[in-house]
């Protein structure tokens, strides 16, 4: 087992947000699927934003496998973070078409040096998204937006991958 998948991922955020008052933390392993339950405003996106770097509390830390991304002193912005993040509702590049969409993602990683570890055509075959290629975002079903957007965040070759 490699370092980094010994090492896991260690969050903890404080802090208020308007009338909103967060405070949680956990400890998970950087292998696997993890998942946050419970019910309705009680912080799950929050946290989810926080460790993605889209959402900043003063009271925050956050380390994955080893490396902190967020403390008292360091805070690493969203884009220099490899989390791919799907939202509820899925943000896709309306001007954009499906294939363009997917593309976004996996070059913005490249550029970075990621290795191509998740490879478009496999992807695209996994995801059953074929036919909608071509297509823009604006003429999908709601269940192809969002396996469009599973497929643009796996694409950017993520470390951490969150689904909202």
């Amino acid at each position: 087992m490699s370092a980094e998948a010994a090492a896991p991922l260690i969050a903890r955020f404080r802090g208020r947000l308007g009338g909103f008052e967060l405070d949680a933390g956990f400890e998970a392993p950087m292998r696997g699927v993890i998942a946050l339950f419970g019910p309705s405003g009680c912080g799950k996106t929050t946290v989810l934003r926080c460790i993605a770097g889209l959402q900043r509390l003063p009271e925050g830390h956050l380390s994955i496998g080893g490396e902190i991304w967020q403390d008292g002193r360091a805070f690493r912005p969203s884009h220099q973070r490899s989390v791919g993040y799907v939202f509820q509702e899925a943000s896709l590049f309306a001007h954009l078409s499906v294939r363009r969409n997917l593309l976004y993602g996996q070059r913005r990683a490249l550029r970075r040096g990621a290795c191509e570890a998740i490879r478009f055509d496999e992807l695209v075959a996994l995801l059953g998204i074929e036919p909608l290629l071509e297509r823009s975002p604006l003429r999908l079903s709601g269940g192809e937006r969002q396996r469009v957007a599973v497929g643009r965040a796996l694409l950017s070759q993520p470390r951490l991958l969150l689904m909202d």
